[in-house]
């Protein structure tokens, strides 16, 4: 029995590789000296391609593959694919939602208490010998009872909402629309930062979010506000932010995600009152493992029957 063919864009596991292998023939795309020839001779072939949010599909990837069917993406963002394209020719666009919230929503914690409690300086207090020196450490901020607001409540935001809840938080959100839950809703990001302490953005990517958190909102959050972003680095206008802190106009920011990661502005790195981590809110060996599976599971499901188990929004009808 001849097996459909699947293209694979970046890495994947030895365990999804070897979930697959019985039910695809996978190649990985070449390098780009070789990709062009490749696909000419190979792409009308392929039915499938497993790629991943960062990657995603290239347009002369998508141009050379008329018979393309399905697109299994390991992350739930999927900014990098032309998913309403895709979903105009009937190709079904599948990611990784849910699997991946908790752990989000655990990293934007761990980065509220380090930017409050100035973890990173303190810590670099005791190793440096100042404590020895020069005494105790300054008095930091609490995160009990703080106003917090959400930027983007979707699965992971809610998730974010539940932690928050915990701190005794008052919680506000701003989304495309206003949803069914418990918390104060505003009309725009400006807003929301205007009534909050604690701004964290977990909004898809893409142009229509495109630096939606601006000098305008880091404005309105305030010299008391701490802005975080565990959703896109082209969220947020990232010169702006660093014009901000430097100015003196919000109090500090954690930061998952870059404009230009993995390049990150040296103003950012200088900064006490910035936490910084390398785009690792999901990476743990437990969710990543969880999201390979998931990765697995939508393209043999559609293999079966046609559809995938958790398509994007876009491609939800098809």
């Amino acid at each position: 029995m001849v097996k459909p063919r699947l293209l694979q864009i970046g890495r994947i596991t030895d365990r999804m590789h070897d979930a697959l292998a019985p039910h695809f023939d996978i190649d990985p795309l070449p390098d780009r000296e070789a990709r062009e020839p490749f696909l000419r001779e190979n792409g009308p072939e392929y039915v499938a391609i497993l790629t991943n949010g960062h990657l995603g599909v290239p347009e002369d990837v998508a141009v050379a593959t008329p018979n393309l069917k399905v697109v299994s993406s390991y992350g739930v963002g999927y900014d990098a694919i032309d998913v309403e394209a895709f979903a105009a020719r009937g190709i079904v666009v599948a990611h990784t939602p849910d699997v991946l919230s908790d752990e989000v929503a655990n990293t934007f914690v761990m980065l509220w208490l380090a930017v409050s409690r100035e973890l990173i300086p303190s810590d670099r207090h005791v190793r440096s010998g100042e404590w020895v020196r020069a005494g105790s450490y300054r008095l930091t901020r609490s995160v009990q009872n703080r106003r917090v607001g959400i930027l983007g409540l979707g699965r992971i935001g809610r998730a974010i909402a539940d932690r928050c809840a915990v701190f005794g938080a008052d919680i506000h959100y701003h989304s495309r629309s206003r949803k069914d839950a418990p918390y104060t809703y505003h009309a725009s990001a400006v807003e929301l930062a205007r009534a909050v302490e604690v701004l964290v953005a977990i909004t898809p990517g893409g142009p229509g979010t495109r630096h939606l958190v601006n000098a305008d909102v880091l404005d309105a959050l305030g010299p008391d506000g701490l802005f975080f972003n565990l959703a896109r680095g082209s969220v947020v206008d990232e010169a702006a932010l660093v014009r901000a802190l430097e100015a003196g106009r919000i109090a500090g920011a954690g930061l998952d995600v870059f404009e230009a990661e993995p390049k990150v502005p040296d103003a950012l790195k200088a900064m006490d009152n910035v936490a910084l981590t390398p785009h690792v809110a999901s990476g743990t060996h437990e969710t990543r493992q969880a999201m390979g599976d998931l990765v697995v599971e939508n393209l043999r499901q559609w293999l079966e029957d046609g559809t995938v188990r958790t398509p994007v929004p876009e491609c939800a009808h098809l």
